[in-house]
C-alpha cells in the first residue's frame, strides 16, 4: 500500500484531458471545497485546459510541424498538406487567435470576420456550401447576420482550431480531439487490453505535452494524494497517462481514480493491471469514501472500513464497503474555483444548434440544486446508480448563498446547474429568493417538462435569470412515452415548452429514436410533432440522440419487460454498462438517425417546417416510408390556439 509521505495531506485534484475547453469541468472543483470546509489542505489544477495551451501555441505548432515533415509525402492528408505550407502563418497567428478566443483581445474579431486573417485547411470548405441567402459572397450571413462580428470570428477561430486539430491526429496522435481523446479505448471497454497497450506505447507528441505539464504541477504543488475524476470515456486515457507521470516522479504519491465513467463503467471492476497506474478506485459520490481513505493513510483507520472502494492485494483486486451514510447533500459544502485558470478557457463556437452553444461557449459556474432525480423512474436511465437514485434537496437559502459566493469567488454571474432534472419546487423557491435579495444572475439546466411548470412559474424563474431550460421529449410518442415512464404526454409538453418560451426562455428538446419496439412509423410520427413543435415556436433546439441500453437501466435489469432479448459480450474484469440488443423488429435506426438529425438541423434554422415528414426518410430508406398519422394540427389544438 503507498503511504503518505509526511506529516500534512496535501491533496491535488486534477482535471485530466479531455473535458470542456470553455468552463472547467465541475468534479475538482466540488471536491476541492468539500475538503477545505473539513480542514483537510486541498488544491487543485486543470491539465485538460494547460495542454491545448500548451499544443496551440507557437512552441507546440513548431513540435507539431517536426512531426508532420517526418511523414512520407503519400501520407501526408489535405489537412496536414496546408499545414506544412501555411506554417509561417500558422505561427505568426496561432497566439494571436488563442487570445482572442480568450476573450482578451476583441478587437481581432473584425480580421479574423474579414477571412484574411487565419489560414483556413479543409475543415473552412464546409462554408461554402451553406446557402448564403441575399449575399453569395457571405456564405455565414444566414447564421450571424451583419452585426454578428464577435460570432463569427469566433466561429472561424473555432475551425481553425479544429483544422489544426485535425493534423494533430493525422500527423502526430490518431486518438486526439479536444473532447473526446480516445474514447475509443474506454467507451463500453470490457477488456483492459487496448488501453495497457497503448500506456506502453511510446509517447506521442500530446502524451509528451501532457507528462512535461503534470511534471511542472507535481513539482510546484509537491501533493500526497492525487485525485483524478474520470467523467466521460474520453478522459480516462489522459488521467491515466497522468497517474503514469506521478508514479514515476513520486512512487509514494497516492493516485486515486473516480467520476462519472467509474461510477458507471467500472462497478465490476476486476482487472489488477488498472492498479498499475492508480492505489485506489471509488465510486458514486467521493465525499465520504475520500474521509475514509484519507483517514485510512493517516493510519487511523483499517483498510476493512473504507466505504465504496476497490484496492489490489497480492495481485487481486478487492472491494471495501463498510457502508457508511453519504455527507449529506447540505453539508457538501460549496465548490470553489481556486487553482483553476477561468481566464485561460476559451470561448468556442463550432456548432450552430443555440443549446449547443451554451455548453461550449462562456465561463458557467457548475452548480446543482439538488443531489439525484426526483422522478427516477424513467425506463432509459441508470436509476439503479446512486447519482440519480438517492434525492436529496438543500433549502433555497442555502443554494442562494452557495450561487453568492461564487459569484464573489469568480466575477462571473452565469451558473449552469447540472442536475438530472432540477426539481421544479426547488427551483422556484430559489428563484423567489434570487429576486428577494435581488441577486442578479443568468441561469440554465436541465429539467423535466411536466405541468407544474405553469406560465407563471416560467415567468417567475425568468425574473429570477433563467435564459435556457433543457428536457427530454425523447420519442415524441405517447404510447412509447409511457413504456419509458417518463411521466409525460406530447401535449403536455407542447403546453409547457411554450410557456417557457412565452417567458422568452429558449427550449431544448432531448430527442431519442432507437428505443425498444419503436417502428418506422412511429419514428416517421414523432418527428412530426416536432415538427408542429418547432412550427408552433415551442422548441428553439433540439438533438437526437440514439437510444443505448445499460445495464443499469429499467430496461438491462428487465429486458423482457420491454420486449428485447439482451446481447452482451463478455466481461474481461474492466468496463461493464452499454449492452447490446434485439427488439426483432430489425428497423434500421442507423438510417432513421441521419434523416431525423437533417430534418432537426433545418427545423432549428426555420427551413422546411411545411415539408412533409415522411420525405425526410424517403431518401434514406429504400422501402416505401409510411406517411405520419398525426394530424397537422395536433400541437396547435393542444396549445388551445385557434
Amino acid at each position: 500500500m503507498a503511504s503518505v509521505g509526511r506529516n500534512g495531506q496535501r491533496v491535488l485534484a486534477l482535471i485530466p484531458p479531455m473535458t470542456q475547453l470553455n468552463t472547467p469541468y465541475p468534479s475538482s472543483a466540488y471536491l476541492t471545497g468539500f475538503l477545505r470546509s473539513r480542514g483537510v489542505d486541498a488544491v487543485q489544477r486543470d491539465l485538460a485546459i494547460e495542454l491545448v495551451h500548451a499544443l496551440m501555441s507557437r512552441v507546440g505548432l513548431e513540435a507539431l510541424a517536426v512531426e508532420a515533415r517526418a511523414m512520407p509525402s503519400r501520407r501526408r492528408t489535405p489537412a496536414v498538406r496546408s499545414f506544412l505550407q501555411n506554417l509561417s502563418r500558422h505561427l505568426a497567428v496561432i497566439d494571436s487567435a488563442m487570445e482572442f478566443l480568450r476573450g482578451r483581445d476583441p478587437t481581432l474579431a473584425h480580421r479574423i470576420a474579414s477571412r484574411s486573417m487565419l489560414p483556413e485547411g479543409p475543415r473552412f470548405a464546409a462554408l461554402e456550401r451553406f446557402e448564403s441567402g441575399e449575399d453569395d459572397r457571405d456564405p455565414l450571413g444566414w447564421a450571424f447576420g451583419a452585426l454578428g462580428t464577435q460570432d463569427r470570428a469566433r466561429h472561424l477561430a473555432t475551425l481553425y482550431l479544429n483544422d489544426l486539430a485535425d493534423v494533430i491526429r493525422d500527423a502526430a496522435d490518431p486518438r486526439f480531439e479536444f473532447v473526446r481523446y480516445a474514447e475509443t479505448l474506454a467507451a463500453s471497454a470490457p477488456d483492459f487490453e487496448p488501453l495497457a497497450a497503448a500506456l506502453a506505447a511510446p509517447e506521442t507528441l500530446v502524451d509528451r505535452l501532457l507528462r512535461v505539464t503534470t511534471e511542472a504541477t507535481l513539482a510546484k504543488l509537491v501533493p500526497d494524494v492525487v485525485l483524478l475524476s474520470v467523467p466521460f470515456p474520453g478522459s480516462v486515457y489522459g488521467a491515466l497517462r497522468i497517474a503514469q507521470t506521478v508514479k514515476r516522479c513520486s512512487p509514494s504519491t497516492v493516485v486515486v481514480l473516480g467520476g462519472g465513467y467509474v461510477n458507471t463503467e467500472l462497478r465490476s471492476l476486476s482487472e489488477p493491471r488498472v492498479f498499475d497506474h492508480v492505489d485506489y478506485v471509488t465510486l458514486d459520490d467521493g465525499e465520504r469514501p475520500l474521509l475514509a481513505l484519507l483517514a485510512h493513510l493517516r493510519g487511523e483507520r483499517p483498510v476493512e472500513r473504507l466505504v465504496r472502494t476497490f484496492h489490489r492485494v497480492g495481485g487481486v483486486v478487492r472491494y471495501v464497503d463498510c457502508a457508511e451514510p453519504d455527507v449529506p447533500f447540505a453539508q457538501t459544502g460549496t465548490p470553489t474555483w481556486d487553482g483553476l485558470p477561468r481566464d485561460r478557457y476559451l470561448s468556442l463556437l463550432d456548432l450552430l444548434n443555440p443549446m449547443h452553444r451554451l455548453w461550449s461557449d462562456g465561463r458557467w459556474n457548475k452548480l446543482t440544486v439538488a443531489h439525484g432525480c426526483y422522478w427516477k423512474k424513467c425506463s432509459f436511465c441508470d436509476v439503479s446508480l446512486d447519482y440519480i437514485s438517492r434525492y436529496e434537496a438543500a433549502s433555497a437559502t442555502l443554494l442562494v448563498d452557495r450561487i453568492e459566493a461564487l459569484r464573489a469567488e469568480t466575477g462571473e454571474s452565469g451558473f449552469h446547474f447540472v442536475d438530472e432534472a432540477a426539481p421544479p419546487k426547488a427551483l422556484k423557491a430559489a428563484a423567489q429568493e434570487l429576486i428577494r435579495r435581488r441577486t442578479q444572475i443568468s441561469w440554465w439546466g436541465n429539467i423535466r417538462f411536466e405541468k407544474t411548470y405553469t406560465p407563471e412559474l416560467c415567468t417567475l424563474l425568468a425574473e429570477s435569470g433563467c435564459i435556457a431550460v433543457s428536457g427530454g421529449l425523447e420519442v415524441a410518442s405517447d404510447r412509447l412515452l409511457a413504456l419509458m415512464k417518463k411521466g409525460v404526454t406530447v401535449a403536455q409538453v407542447a403546453r409547457v415548452t411554450r410557456a417557457f418560451t412565452d417567458a422568452g426562455i429558449m427550449v431544448h428538446a432531448y430527442l431519442m429514436y432507437g428505443f425498444p419496439t419503436q417502428t418506422i412509423a412511429e419514428t416517421v410520427d414523432s418527428l412530426e410533432y416536432v415538427r408542429q413543435l418547432f412550427a408552433a415556436g415551442c422548441l428553439q433546439s433540439g438533438y437526437f440522440h440514439r437510444y443505448t441500453c445499460t445495464v443499469h437501466s429499467p430496461v438491462g435489469r428487465d429486458p423482457a419487460a420491454y420486449g428485447v432479448r439482451l446481447i452482451e459480450r463478455p466481461h474481461a474484469g474492466f468496463a461493464r454498462n452499454d449492452i447490446g440488443f434485439d427488439d426483432g423488429l430489425g428497423v434500421d435506426h442507423a438510417a432513421l438517425g441521419r434523416a431525423l438529425a437533417n430534418a432537426a438541423y433545418n427545423f432549428m434554422h426555420g427551413v422546411a417546417l411545411e415539408r412533409p415528414v415522411h420525405e425526410w426518410f424517403a431518401e434514406v430508406l429504400p422501402q416505401r416510408v409510411p406517411r405520419t398519422r398525426v394530424a397537422r394540427d395536433y400541437v396547435r389544438r393542444a396549445l388551445g390556439d385557434s
